[in-house]
């Protein structure tokens, strides 16, 4: 458990088992661009959250290859995961934002879609589907030149 400012950060479970334990996540906060007018200028708004996965004691190896995979393009070098947040006035909002944005993430790379059962078309489907083909065959061989039509 950290405390950040007022607030208190536990530890963060990931679907399927093991935790991202609070201490592996890097807090920072810097000068935003996004609104806020002339405040904007003068307080650090923007968070930006750092998880290094590839050192993460609290995901097992198979988990952990499985986010470097799916989240490759996401992670430097050092396989650090960065999510920054810039789009409310407030820190409190932004940092909100930001552990929403990360937990997203992190529950996508790791769901897994069920297995495709394959299925056969129905005989009377692929009745129609011939036929359908047959009627639209005529139709452009309806269109070429006819014996008739002569220049």
């Amino acid at each position: 458990m950290v405390e950040n400012d007022t607030q208190v950060v536990r530890d963060w479970p990931l679907p399927g088992g093991g935790r991202i334990p609070a201490a592996e996540i890097e807090e920072l906060a810097s000068r935003s661009s996004g609104p806020g007018g002339q405040h904007v200028n003068t307080s650090s708004t923007r968070v930006s959250l750092r998880w290094n996965v590839r050192d993460s004691a609290g995901v097992d190896d198979p988990t952990r290859k499985r986010l470097l995979e799916r989240l490759a393009s996401r992670l430097s070098r050092a396989g650090v995961l960065t999510v920054h947040a810039d789009r409310h006035r407030s820190r409190r909002r932004n940092r909100e934002a930001a552990w929403a944005r990360l937990c997203e993430l992190v529950e996508a790379a790791l769901h897994e879609a069920a297995p495709r059962t394959p299925t056969r078309p129905t005989r009377a489907s692929g009745r129609r589907r011939l036929e359908t083909k047959r009627k639209r065959g005529d139709l452009k061989r309806g269109r070429g030149r006819r014996p008739d039509d002569q220049d």
